[in-house]
């Protein structure tokens, strides 16, 4: 159900913690949970737990991304091997 909804977010943001998936598209937290979960199993999307500190207080969450996605190159030159 809001399996699209999340892909797309995803889509267009890039990696992303559940509560500001959870916060960008206004669906429950718990109902992120579940379908991030049910996307994982399914193979679209790639997920870790993650525990980061804010002031000091663990805050645990999910961080996700689209599954194969590579972004691309950053513009500018590249470091390169000189002849």
């Amino acid at each position: 159900m809001h399996s699209e909804t999340i892909l797309t977010h995803l889509k267009r943001h890039g990696q992303l913690l559940d509560s500001e998936i959870a916060t960008a598209t206004g669906i429950p937290l718990s109902a992120i949970q579940t379908s991030l979960t049910e996307l994982s199993a399914q193979g679209e999307i790639s997920k870790c737990s993650v525990t980061r500190y804010n002031d000091g207080k663990a805050v645990k969450g999910m961080l996700c991304r689209i599954a194969g996605f590579i972004p691309r190159p950053s513009p500018g030159r590249k470091p390169g091997v000189k002849n």
